[in-house]
């Protein structure tokens, strides 16, 4: 596959995945039954799936991989804490508190993770 094509499919899933995210968590804290609906349940994996596979084939074709290029280590472990936070932010038995809180850290780590792809940097931004 063409780079500039699965480029532009591997941010478009991005931005569809952090919106979708973003919409699932208002709903969840509206208490709202679409947040339990059979699709806002299962889009999210496949979404998911199809946003890490592309993550993988660009990767390949670029020839960096994580654990030996730095960036790509980086955006790992942003992507590990992104979703930890992410759970948190969901989760029915955390306190709204909580739940806010590990909202707004989910979304400061994907910009995070987003100025990593940017930058080409490990630190992203914050270099």
């Amino acid at each position: 596959m063409d780079y500039v094509l699965l480029k532009q499919v591997h941010i478009s899933l991005a931005v569809i995945s952090i919106a979708g995210f973003i919409l699932r968590w208002g709903w969840s804290m509206r208490g709202s039954s679409l947040s339990r609906r059979r699709l806002t349940r299962i889009a999210p994996h496949v979404i998911d799936t199809l946003f890490l596979t592309s993550a993988l084939l660009l990767a390949y074709t670029i020839g960096q991989y994580p654990f030996t290029s730095g960036w790509l280590t980086a955006k790992v472990f942003g992507l590990l804490a992104y979703i930890l936070l992410g759970m948190t932010a969901m989760s029915a038995r955390i306190s709204i508190a909580g739940r806010i809180l590990g909202f707004l850290a989910a979304l400061c780590c994907f910009a995070w993770i987003v100025s990593v792809a940017c930058l080409k940097s490990p630190w992203g931004l914050m270099g």
